[in-house]
């Protein structure tokens, strides 16, 4: 046998592409996965025009203009990929077997996945029909960083809402219904003392400054740009008003009152972010109606029951240590390929 010492490593591709308004949590998902297994096996990031930027100190490869995913694999010929790119194609991932042992996954609903030796779904939809034995749909394969578990269940300290509360507005990095701009404008109407910050994302496509004109007209109320630190200011939030895809996991780490506002059709069919998860849910943001949204902002506000019910639906789920789940998924199939099946029967 071969002293661990001496063997060589493996090489582990990563490929994330920003697809279907997720946000930036597949990117800071794959910097952790990177930062951990880079002590054993070698990482490279594969990227193309959609994909975010890669952590500094990683190898990064361009797929480049004229070439696809699968003439990048065919030259790396890694040993394992990590694919967080959204629904995949299964004509595609069959081109990409005939070069890569052991592939895994992430949050894919497309056929493609069905060609993967494991498919690990945090995301998953309301009603999922999909059954396939390498599939594991499970809500506590969800890896909070850093950042958020030093507030780890914080909404169990916080007796009660301060005397002026604070609602934090978030709809992830892109916004591309512009929903911050709609939820603005309907909070701007309630008749009670509220702090407001709006968190704009980085790729907000749209005009900053008309939300700011809007700001203006109700005391306390703030647009908030990058750079800013999202967990500390979900931390101090009394009510958080966001998407459905990752960010209600995310308010679940904290343990804060939470409302959720699907941003498309694909979000509005996710099964997480539900009342006997601690949310409320008012279905697709662009239809919401305005006496909607804002008794759902006061009832954990003024109905104490409520408010703690929520925090502890959402804490009671333990969500954010879902790492040495997935690291052992990825260790197994590095070790012996094409065992999907036999990996997932040990993770559900």
């Amino acid at each position: 046998m071969i002293p661990i010492e001496t063997r060589e490593k493996k090489t582990i591709a990563i490929y994330v592409a920003r697809t279907d308004a997720k946000g930036t949590y597949p990117a800071r998902r794959a910097a952790i996965l990177a930062s951990v297994l880079s002590e054993e096996a070698n990482i490279v990031f594969l990227t193309g025009p959609t994909s975010p930027s890669v952590p500094e100190g990683f190898r990064n490869i361009s797929i480049g203009r004229n070439a696809t995913l699968i003439d990048t694999i065919s030259v790396i010929q890694p040993d394992l990929l990590l694919r967080d790119s959204g629904s995949t194609l299964q004509e595609e991932v069959d081109k990409v077997r005939e070069f890569v042992p052991s592939i895994i996954h992430f949050d894919d609903f497309g056929d493609g996945g069905r060609l993967a030796d494991l498919v690990l779904q945090t995301l998953y939809e309301e009603e999922d029909e999909n059954g396939m034995e390498h599939y594991v749909v499970e809500r506590n394969l969800f890896i909070a960083d850093d950042a958020f578990t030093s507030y780890q269940k914080i909404g169990l300290q916080k007796d009660r809402p301060s005397p002026l509360p604070h609602l934090v507005i978030s709809f992830g990095e892109e916004d591309p219904g512009n929903l911050s701009y709609r939820a603005l404008r309907h909070v701007l109407q309630l008749q009670i003392p509220l702090k407001v910050s709006v968190l704009v994302g980085e790729m907000y496509a749209h005009d900053v400054s008309t939300l700011r004109m809007m700001a203006l007209g109700r005391r306390n109320t703030e647009i908030v740009q990058p750079p800013y630190d999202t967990a500390e200011l979900y931390s101090r939030a009394d009510i958080i008003l966001c998407g459905s895809s990752y960010m209600p996991y995310e308010v679940a780490v904290l343990g804060i009152p939470c409302i959720v506002l699907a941003q498309n059709e694909f979000e509005l069919g996710l099964g997480f972010p539900k009342e006997h998860h601690g949310f409320i849910h008012l279905g697709l943001g662009r239809k919401v109606k305005q006496s909607n949204l804002l008794n759902a902002i006061m009832e954990p506000l003024l109905h104490e029951p409520l408010r703690k019910r929520a925090i502890r639906r959402q804490t009671q789920l333990n969500l954010g240590n879902g790492m040495d789940t997935v690291l052992e998924a990825i260790r197994y199939l590095l070790e012996f390929p094409k065992r999907g099946k036999a990996m997932s029967d040990m993770l559900h």
